[in-house]
């Protein structure tokens, strides 16, 4: 049994698998070349520890107009950052408009409140209209967004677990890393060059989803090139940030290619999700890549100025393959 496949039972094993929300209004597509980050934006590089929730995600400690820490959730699949409901009311903040937001199994209109400053590390955004969840459970207070990566570039450190935000720059596939290219689509990254045993699929990082989760199509070609897969499914329960349950099988994807990156026997659920519709992804063969893949690597940065995303393999790994 593969590390991945190893991995992937244990979480099954707890009975069910979280998924972070689709968070906020959906921006538009805009072009494949760099992208300035606008005017206004902090864009102060900053580089903090983190740590991780129930579901073995992604946490950082973020202050709340200058109190806290509280414990967010990183999550790469979401527009917006989201409060508690807990979070809002021990802090009193002052309500917003109703916003809708978008989690996996659908957009729904949530209370905003509004936030003077959201401070990561060196880095501080203000002016935040935060929708507010029913989050369940006391480790989590919140949900960081890419709107803190407009232009900016965001490195998951699993190794060291550490969490950088700069500037975009240039990098170059090399020894121990692969950079994979991808196109915005509604302010996601999704890479481009992918296919599986030579079928072209599309790809997108959530870093919210404790598991990686496929579509339709890309489960109708997976039973096309591997028959067996139609009677090795699994069943689990899938259990969003805010609550929200669903039923989703498990298959393995034989295998994977990102860029210069090959991956076999890769677990994916499969569920009809809301989010597939909402990226447009309901078409052609698609993965949504969550943290039971991306941990491992050693890290992964995703650069939104530049359209790339950059896998950093162990040496180790690459002398097992």
């Amino acid at each position: 049994m593969s590390p991945t496949r190893r991995r992937v039972t244990a979480l099954l094993a707890t009975g069910a698998a979280a998924l972070g929300p689709i968070g906020g209004a959906m921006a538009q597509g805009v072009p494949d070349v760099l992208d300035p980050t606008p005017a206004g934006v902090d864009t102060n590089p900053t580089n903090v520890d983190t740590g991780e929730d129930r579901a073995e995600r992604i946490t950082v400690p973020a202050l709340i107009n200058g109190q806290g820490p509280f414990n967010f959730l990183v999550d790469t699949g979401a527009n917006a950052s989201c409060v508690s409901e807990r979070l809002a009311q021990t802090l009193q903040l002052p309500p917003g408009p109703a916003t809708a937001v978008h989690t996996v199994v659908g957009p729904k209109l949530r209370q905003s409140v509004l936030i003077d400053t959201l401070r990561l590390g060196a880095r501080t955004l203000r002016k935040v209209r935060a929708p507010v969840l029913p989050i369940s459970g006391a480790d989590l207070d919140g949900v960081l967004g890419i709107d803190w990566l407009k232009g900016q570039r965001l490195v998951l450190g699993f190794a060291d677990r550490r969490l950088e935000i700069t500037k975009s720059l240039r990098e170059a596939s090399g020894d121990n890393r692969v950079v994979v290219p991808a196109r915005r689509r509604s302010g996601q990254l999704t890479i481009v060059d992918a296919d599986m045993s030579g079928e072209r699929i599309s790809a997108m990082i959530d870093s919210g989803s404790q598991l990686s989760v496929g579509n339709e199509p890309l489960r109708r070609l997976i039973q096309r090139q591997d028959p067996l897969q139609r009677r090795e499914t699994q069943k689990v329960t899938l259990v969003s940030i805010a609550d929200e349950r669903f039923v989703g099988e498990v298959a393995y994807i034989p295998f994977m290619r990102l860029g210069g990156l090959h991956l076999g026997n890769v677990p994916v659920v499969f569920a009809n999700m809301h989010v597939f519709g909402l990226w447009d992804l309901t078409t052609r063969p698609a993965i949504v890549l969550g943290m039971d893949l991306l941990t491992q690597f050693t890290a992964v940065a995703m650069d939104f100025g530049r359209s790339v995303v950059r896998f950093d393999i162990a040496p180790t790994t690459l002398a097992q393959r």
